[in-house]
């Protein structure tokens, strides 16, 4: 081989090992950053993988330019979010990315590990808000009756269904709610929401019945002579996944005729709108839901104001 050779193997083998340490030595700071998350502000573990893919999605691509993600400055950011809007990325998935980039810079800059915030004076991409869909009263009804209450499964996807309406829960909250959390003998659900924020939920009288009609016949038959925490426990005794239960609903939404594209939030959507739909207090809505923040809940008037003109419009002599 040619000195020439050496030379330019040599150099692409030292161009090649310092990205590797690059790449290696930004992880470590991804790492650094969510344990402080998850340490300081309990956010869940949905939050946290959310802003991993996020910073190693940044990370990775870096690693494409040579940048380390102490060294990267704001031009470059910037190059790194056009990239990602032309592989495709809608402006929705870019504006929480850029979040995700901005947490992190901040957090760096707070601890001294860089001298400058290269996120700064980024627009976030302008986003329309989308209406959450919201189930009629009718088809919310169609849904609770689709499953076969005849069998343990059947009783125990009711009592869910119910209970997910009765008191708008996210999924993830309802598939990890343990047997502690439920009081029947008051009416309340004790809800851990996002950020360890703690409220109580009125059941309701219907899914009252339903879970207490599963508890002592469905479950017993599901989970047999094993023990669990968990309310809605599967056979192996651990608590069903988010996309489990959201097989559940599609399946139970199909079967009830419905055709209106269900997302894992529908019947929250369903429970607030049809709440302020009967005259309930935006407050109260904001309270129940979990929401931090009341304007959170507001897109949910909207809704119900809009449900409100087509009744007008279909029941008012001059409509």
């Amino acid at each position: 081989m040619s000195d020439y050779a050496i030379t330019e193997h040599t150099a692409f083998h030292n161009v090649h090992d310092m990205t590797h340490s690059s790449q290696a030595a930004g992880q470590q700071e991804v790492e650094r950053f969510l344990d402080a998350m998850w340490s300081e502000r309990g956010l869940a573990d949905n939050t946290l993988a959310a802003y991993r893919a996020d910073l190693v999605g940044l990370n990775r691509w870096l690693e494409n330019q040579h940048v380390g993600i102490l060294q990267v400055q704001r031009d470059q950011l910037l190059a790194f979010l056009a990239w990602r809007v032309q592989q495709g990325a809608r402006p929705r998935s870019t504006a929480r990315q850029l979040s995700s980039i901005r947490r992190f810079y901040r957090y760096l800059l707070r601890e001294g590990r860089i001298g400058e915030d290269p996120s700064t004076r980024i627009d976030m991409p302008k986003l329309g808000r989308p209406l959450p869909k919201s189930l009629t009263e009718s088809e919310v009804i169609a849904l609770l009756k689709a499953p076969d209450v005849m069998q343990a499964l059947g009783v125990r996807d009711r009592a869910m269904l119910e209970l997910l309406y009765a008191t708008g829960l996210r999924v993830s909250e309802l598939v990890t709610l343990r047997i502690d959390q439920i009081n029947l003998r008051q009416g309340v659900v004790r809800v851990l929401g996002k950020g360890k924020r703690e409220r109580l939920v009125p059941i309701g009288e219907e899914a009252q019945t339903w879970i207490e009609k599963y508890l002592s016949t469905a479950r017993p038959e599901i989970i047999g002579m094993q023990q669990s925490d968990y309310l809605f426990a599967t056979r192996r005794s651990d608590h069903m996944t988010r996309q489990a239960f959201w097989h559940i609903i599609k399946r139970y939404a199909q079967k009830a005729g419905i055709s209106m594209a269900m997302s894992p939030h529908t019947l929250r959507h369903a429970f607030a709108t049809h709440l302020l739909n009967h005259g309930a207090d935006l407050r109260v809505v904001q309270m129940l839901l979990g929401h931090s923040d009341v304007s959170t809940t507001q897109i949910y008037t909207h809704v119900a104001r809009e449900r409100l003109k087509d009744l007008h419009a279909e029941h008012h002599p001059r409509g």
